[in-house]
C-alpha cells in the first residue's frame, strides 16, 4: 500500500508535490495544515487523515493524533508540538509504543529514524514555510512482511526579488 506522508504545509502545498501524490490510496497530513489544504488533497487520494498542528484553529475538525491499522502494522501521526524539541522523538515514542511508525511534524526538519522501534518519521515541510533542503514528502510502502520510505526532495522554490 502506498502511504503519502506530509506536514506542515501552513495554507501552501508545493504544486510539484501535488503532481507526485496523485493516485495514493492513502494521504496523511501531519498538521499545521492551513486554510484550502484539505480540500485541495482531497482530491488526490483515496483516503485522507489529517491531524491538528499548533497553527491550525481550534475549532479545526482534526484530532490531535490518528491511528491507522496498515498492512503490516500501525501508523500514528501527532503533530508532536506538544513537547520540546530535545525530548519529542522518546516522547512520541512513548505515547504510541504499540505503532510500527509515528509520523510528526513542526520541526520542518525530515527525519528517518528507522533503526528504533517505532520508527519515527518526520517529511519536513511540503509548503515554502521553513522547507529546510526543499519542499518534500515521504513515501511509505506497507505490506504486510515489509515497510519501506522514501523521502522526495525538490530544490527550494525561488524567492521572488521585491
Amino acid at each position: 500500500m502506498r502511504i503519502v506522508i506530509l506536514a506542515d504545509t501552513h495554507g501552501f502545498l508545493d504544486p510539484r508535490v501535488v503532481e507526485r501524490i496523485a493516485g495514493a490510496p492513502l494521504i496523511v497530513h501531519a498538521g499545521d495544515v492551513g486554510t484550502g489544504i484539505a480540500e485541495e488533497l482531497a482530491p488526490l487520494g483515496d483516503d485522507l487523515m489529517i491531524v491538528a498542528g499548533n497553527n491550525d484553529p481550534d475549532d479545526c475538525p482534526w484530532p490531535a493524533s490518528a491511528e491507522r491499522e496498515l498492512p503490516g502494522g500501525t501508523l500514528a501521526v501527532m503533530h508532536g508540538h506538544q513537547w520540546p524539541a530535545k525530548q519529542r522523538h522518546r516522547r512520541l515514542r512513548a505515547e504510541f509504543p504499540d505503532a510500527r511508525a509515528v509520523v510528526c511534524g513542526h520541526s520542518h526538519r525530515r527525519v528517518l529514524e528507522i533503526d528504533d522501534s517505532p520508527w519515527l518519521l518526520n517529511p519536513g515541510a511540503a509548503g515554502k514555510s521553513r522547507a529546510y533542503g526543499g519542499p518534500g514528502y515521504i513515501e511509505l510502502t506497507a505490506e504486510a512482511d515489509r515497510w519501506r520510505v522514501e523521502p522526495v526532495v525538490f530544490e527550494p522554490l525561488s524567492r521572488r526579488r521585491r
